[in-house]
């Protein structure tokens, strides 16, 4: 895929994050991305979110520069990845992303064949049976369920699972990873006998400093630039070594979070919001140092999952 078509696809992705409107904060973590990734790979993506922001680049426009059916293909994942992140897309998110399926010239059946697996990724349950009605536990520390090896490995085990499916090609392996890292923490809560609902698990992991929609933007975009996302057949190519970091960017993020719930659980749920983000940062920086030990442990799992059945792996996770 040529280096146009990664800026057209990547811009696809912040209009379709920008589709239902963004706050401040929002926009700053878009443009942080943005320019982080475009350090990473050369090129000038801080720009291009300045145009996006700043209306100077249009749908016609970025779609104009998608020659190849697949890179088209691998546009629409992407932005309906970008829309559902937080499991529910909104009327302007579904206008967008009509508007970009006709733009692209992409049979209906398939785009809404797309749509409705990201959709049943995002809104896996927690638990089943589940209960939207259910409120969070009562504020009190308490010992948690699992013994302090088990915790352990309960986060380390997710851990190197999302770094797992951060090396595959697919766009909807990265869709995986944030329904699972809210049922770690959902797992995590539920040890120190809180109840926690979908709305609770993900505003923990909003105050922490983890973005849904821009965590899967990261993410992604990081697989497109390193040449995995969308490769042709479905393989690996040869390509593991080459996502190192990208995979370490997702193991790291779910150590962290397992890390971070455990202490805020047991602790009774006092920590401020500060101090969530500021431990988060902490153990994400910590997490960056162990990627490296658990490379081999990822790549293997990479190698033996099943693909077509992520959403009953997420189920059953």
């Amino acid at each position: 895929m040529t280096e146009q078509e990664h800026r057209s696809i990547l811009s696809i992705c912040i209009m379709a994050a920008f589709a239902d409107g963004s706050d401040e904060r929002e926009r700053e973590e878009i443009r942080r991305i943005a320019q982080g990734l475009g350090d990473e790979a050369g090129v000038d993506l801080a720009a291009l979110y300045q145009d996006v922001l700043l209306q100077r680049v249009s749908l016609a426009d970025a779609v104009r520069d998608l020659a190849s059916p697949q890179a088209k293909a691998l546009a629409y994942e992407m932005a309906v990845c970008v829309c559902t992140a937080d499991g529910v897309q909104s009327a302007e998110e579904c206008l967008f992303l009509s508007n970009l399926q006709a733009a692209l010239g992409l049979d209906a059946s398939v785009g809404q064949a797309h749509r409705e697996r990201a959709e049943a990724l995002a809104a896996t349950p927690l638990a089943e049976p589940f209960d939207p009605a259910v409120s969070p536990g009562p504020v009190v520390a308490a010992a948690s369920t699992l013994s302090e090896a088990e915790m352990d490995k309960t986060i380390l085990d997710a851990a190197i699972l999302n770094g797992a499916l951060e090396l595959l090609p697919e766009s909807l392996s990265t869709m995986a990873i944030i329904p699972l890292q809210m049922r770690l923490v959902y797992r995590i809560g539920k040890s120190y006998g809180y109840e926690l609902d979908a709305g609770h698990v993900k505003d923990f992991l909003a105050t922490a400093g983890v973005g849904l929609a821009s965590q899967y933007l990261e993410q992604a975009g990081r697989k497109l630039l390193g040449g995995l996302l969308g490769a042709i057949g479905g393989g690996l190519l040869g390509g593991l070594g080459r996502q190192a970091v990208s995979s370490g960017m997702s193991f790291a993020s779910t150590w962290a979070l397992g890390h971070v719930a455990q202490r805020y659980y047991a602790g009774g749920r006092v920590l401020s919001a500060q101090m969530l983000r500021d431990t988060f940062q902490q153990m994400l920086a910590d997490a960056k140092g162990l990627q490296g030990r658990y490379l081999p442990q990822m790549q293997e799992q990479a190698r033996t999952l099943d693909t077509a059945k992520i959403v009953e792996m997420v189920r059953g996770g």
